[in-house]
């Protein structure tokens, strides 16, 4: 164990794939972790039988303090805020009260949810995450830790502290490769442009990679991380790549061969992972609930729109996404050309 052990429990706010995959090997390593999940059942299949850690990178049951939000106690310097992103300004409000004078909230999540934290918490006491490993939420009590993937943390102003700096240890603990940056915006952009791309598989049953590496959405995937770029760029941010993804692949008049080069990676470390598609996907086909489309695309557009700029693709996925949402679209590949349709 590397972390910072004098800080107390790491509060884990969201035990679902994202959050219990990071909590049980956390905790497996032996940091001391803490649980916290408004899924009651969920809350007592961990109490009864541990957390299960299922998957080619899991396969044990780790033991871990899990509480509903109403049970739990204390105060926490250290906590990772694991929820969906449209969940993000109530899991923040709600954890507010157990966070110590001088602790601080990790978001771990997608999206640009930093800012919505901070809001809540303090900027002071937020600091930014990217995470881009395979996790599912199977039911109580189990999580799939389907495939490695990067793992970043920076503070919002690009500083090196301290705090960091523990933290970055902690961390490598769960992800050997895990990054301290001076530019987490950089990360979270460049996630919003990659998760731009995912949002545009769950709308086949096709897995992530073969969707991806179907030849008539080239220029679909080129237009749609160009959008997403753009905005980044009027917001005066360098994304950062990651897992096969270059910003520069899909920048506005990128050399197409180089833009393949980046889509054939991504494919690659898609089929290595066993989780072959999004939990966007999953929320549609298997789950049956909203998806974070509005928390992380819709919010694009939206960025894009008070720079006076046009996401007319972006535009058209939500309004796809929404559609499938509620039950007036099939999930179908044929939805990738209803997108295509916007670019252009």
């Amino acid at each position: 164990m590397t972390g910072d052990a004098d800080a107390g429990p790491i509060l884990i706010w969201g035990a679902g794939a994202v959050g219990g995959t990071i909590g049980a090997c956390l905790a497996r390593a032996g940091h001391p972790v803490v649980a916290v999940d408004v899924v009651a059942e969920h809350v007592a299949a961990i109490g009864e039988r541990g957390l299960a850690l299922e998957g080619p990178l899991g396969g044990f049951t780790q033991q871990v303090p899990a509480f509903t939000p109403d049970r739990l106690h204390g105060t926490y310097r250290r906590s990772l805020l694991c929820v969906k992103a449209q969940h993000t300004a109530a899991a923040a409000a709600a954890l507010r009260p157990f966070l110590a004078d001088d602790g601080y909230v990790v978001s771990a999540q997608n999206g640009l949810n930093e800012r919505v934290i901070a809001g809540i918490v303090g900027p002071a006491r937020t600091i930014g995450a990217f995470v881009n490993f395979g996790a599912d939420y199977l039911g109580p009590g189990r999580v799939v830790y389907g495939g490695r993937g990067a793992v970043v943390v920076g503070e919002l102003d690009g500083r090196s502290t301290p705090r960091l700096a523990a933290l970055h240890r902690a961390l490598r603990d769960f992800e050997p490769a895990a990054v301290a940056t001076d530019n987490i915006w950089g990360y979270l952009w460049g996630k919003l442009a990659y998760g731009a791309l995912l949002f545009a598989t769950a709308l086949t049953n096709d897995s992530i990679a073969d969707a991806l590496a179907l030849p008539p959405y080239f220029a679909l995937y080129r237009a749609l991380g160009a959008e997403v770029l753009g905005v980044a760029a009027a917001e005066r941010v360098r994304p950062e790549g990651f897992n096969g993804f270059d910003p520069a692949a899909f920048a506005a008049g990128a050399d197409p061969a180089v833009t393949r080069r980046s889509i054939e990676d991504m494919v690659a470390h898609n089929r290595r992972s066993a989780k072959s598609h999004s939990g966007i996907w999953r929320d549609l086909a298997v789950r049956r609930r909203r998806t974070e489309v509005d928390a992380q695309i819709a919010v694009v557009a939206e960025i894009a729109a008070a720079h006076h700029r046009a996401a007319p693709v972006l535009d058209r996925l939500v309004r796809l996404v929404h559609e499938i949402e509620d039950g007036t679209r099939p999930l179908d590949r044929a939805n990738l050309d209803a997108l295509a349709e916007a670019v252009p």
